[in-house]
């Protein structure tokens, strides 16, 4: 190698050091796309310094073009590393998606609410407790004591069926069920108290039934019940008049029917007159002396009305909603408008 060959050798690894300290020094400074973008063109574009000074290496002998472009692709290598880590950087100082501009004018949070079944149910028990009546809860994982035997449904009532009543597996006991209605702390509340008695109870109830707009396998029930000395069918329908008043609006007329429920007699349907038409919103009557019986009352002595309601059906009359599966579907469109 002549002496003028090995200084363009020397020359041509300082300008790749050169380039080195240029292109650390300016990556540090870049903060922006925009400078990171123009970093990458000067120092490893297609007409970038790097590129250049390899394009320049025609003029040197094989031998000392491999030692100069080794350390020219080394260091390309080292420049792309550091700008890939410099963006992985600059990503991760920035504000992340969603997060707060303290510029902008604040945004109220969304707000929670009761969902309309609850709504109705503290309602409804709000205007019997008005009235006199206690609220009081059961348990839904019923025995078939409560659920059937003591309301006066023998062992061979239809709702007893397999079909009708979902029945809990059990290792020690066959008599576990999930309760078909409240009513079952009709028995659990007389059993456990002397009369007077006057209570409503809310809460879940199941069946094994299909689904369909008027119809839901699990639902909610609103129970009443009073018991004393001297009770009327005229106290039973004074009571429900006014419980239509207060959801309904003072003006409402109501309606009495006769029906058949195994734990009262007689049994009453109650229907309120909507839109000109006549809608039944719940079940009703005097309670069977049998059932006073059952729990240890004198049924020469006491008598008593109860009634039960579906809140859903209430909600849905109130509120002009055709389909009950509204109410389970968790759908935020529907329960945002409550």
């Amino acid at each position: 190698m002549t002496e003028v060959q090995d200084n363009e050798v020397t020359d041509s690894i300082e300008s790749v050091e050169d380039i080195k300290l240029a292109a650390i020094s300016a990556l540090e400074t870049s903060e922006t796309s925009e400078q990171l973008e123009s970093w990458r063109v000067e120092f490893l574009g297609r007409k970038g310094r790097l590129t250049a000074l390899l394009r320049g290496l025609g003029s040197l002998e094989i031998e000392d073009r491999k030692v100069v472009g080794a350390a020219a692709n080394r260091l390309r290598g080292e420049l792309e590393q550091l700008f890939e880590e410099r963006i992985t950087r600059s990503k991760s100082s920035q504000a992340p998606v969603g997060s707060i501009d303290i510029t902008l004018p604040g945004r109220k949070p969304a707000h929670g609410g009761l969902h309309p079944s609850t709504q109705m149910i503290r309602e409804i028990t709000q205007a019997f407790n008005e009235m006199g009546f206690q609220t009081v809860e059961g348990p839904e994982v019923e025995l078939e004591k409560y659920n059937f035997d003591m309301l006066n449904i023998p062992a061979d009532h239809p709702a007893r069926d397999q079909w009708d009543t979902i029945w809990i597996d059990s290792e020690t006991r066959s008599d576990v069920l999930l309760r078909t209605h409240t009513s079952p702390m009709q028995a659990r509340v007389m059993e456990a108290n002397d009369p007077p008695i006057r209570v409503v109870v809310p809460g879940k109830c199941y069946r094994y039934e299909s689904t369909d707009a008027t119809h839901e396998w699990h639902f909610n029930q609103v129970e009443g019940l009073a018991v004393d000395e001297g009770i009327t069918f005229a106290d039973l329908k004074g009571t429900l008049y006014e419980f239509a008043r207060r959801i309904f609006g003072p003006s409402r007329k109501v309606r009495f029917r006769c029906d058949f429920f195994p734990f009262v007699e007689p049994g009453v349907d109650m229907s309120i007159d909507w839109n000109g038409r006549w809608i039944e919103i719940l079940g009703a009557g005097m309670v069977h002396p049998k059932v006073l019986e059952n729990a240890g009352y004198d049924s020469s002595k006491y008598t008593g009305f109860a009634f039960g309601m579906g809140p859903e059906r209430i909600s849905m009359l109130r509120n002009e909603i055709t389909d009950i599966r509204h109410f389970f579907s968790n759908d935020l469109r529907f329960l945002t408008q409550f």
